[in-house]
This record gives structure tokens, C-alpha cells and sequence, in this order.
């Protein structure tokens, strides 16, 4: 089975920002997963995603959890590389996590157009 163990790779090579080293990682490889799964979706946006997820946890200040969601993005990006992630997950990731409706929202019922989109 093909590993690319990039947690470990990048946990050997001391840096002085592994959130930046991570970040160009998985920049670098949008295209690429773009492909692999078969997403129409602008690389500039897809990557306009992939900052606001870094931009989301950009408050957090205490170095255990900064190196541990690290640790889960390039376990993240390595499971998506190797595709064991499907497509659905992907795209709830990079078209926002609301897109599912919440609350009351959810409970409404749904007009015959909004079902077929749905489906």
C-alpha cells in the first residue's frame, strides 16, 4: 500500500512556522485533488477555501494545539492524496460547512425543486 507519511516527513524538518509549511503544502496540491476527485471548482477558489480554514483557527495561540491541528492537516491532506476520503466530504470542506441547513431550517419542508437539487 503507497504511504507518503507526510506528518512525519514535515515533523523531521524543524521549522520555524509549520502552520506556513503547511499551508503551502496544501496550496501546492489543490490542482491535484481538484483532479483526483473530479471537483469543478476554480483552483482560486478552492484555495480561497483552504485559507479561510487556516484563517478560522488563526486565534489559537498555545503551541500544543497549534502543533496538533498541524499534525491533523497533513494527516488530512495525506488521506485526501490517497484518496481514502470521498467526494462529498471534500466539497462539504471547500464550499463552506453551512451548506447543510441547521436548527428550524432543517425541519421545514422542502419544495419539489429544492428536493431535486438536493438529490
Amino acid at each position: 500500500m503507497a504511504t507518503l507519511q507526510l506528518a512525519s516527513k514535515a515533523r523531521a524538518i524543524a521549522s520555524k512556522n509549520p502552520v506556513t509549511r503547511l499551508y503551502r503544502a496544501v496550496s501546492k496540491e489543490v490542482p491535484r485533488i481538484l483532479t483526483i476527485y473530479d471537483i469543478d471548482l476554480p483552483v482560486p477558489e478552492a484555495r480561497q477555501a483552504v485559507r479561510d480554514l487556516f484563517t478560522n483557527n488563526g486565534h489559537i495561540k498555545d503551541k500544543r494545539v497549534v502543533d496538533m491541528l498541524v499534525e491533523k492537516g497533513y494527516m488530512d491532506l495525506e488521506e485526501t492524496l490517497l484518496q481514502w476520503k470521498q467526494r462529498p466530504h471534500l466539497i462539504r470542506q471547500l464550499e463552506g460547512r453551512n451548506v447543510m441547513p441547521t436548527g428550524s431550517q432543517r425541519k421545514r419542508p422542502l419544495t419539489l425543486d429544492e428536493e431535486f437539487l438536493r438529490s
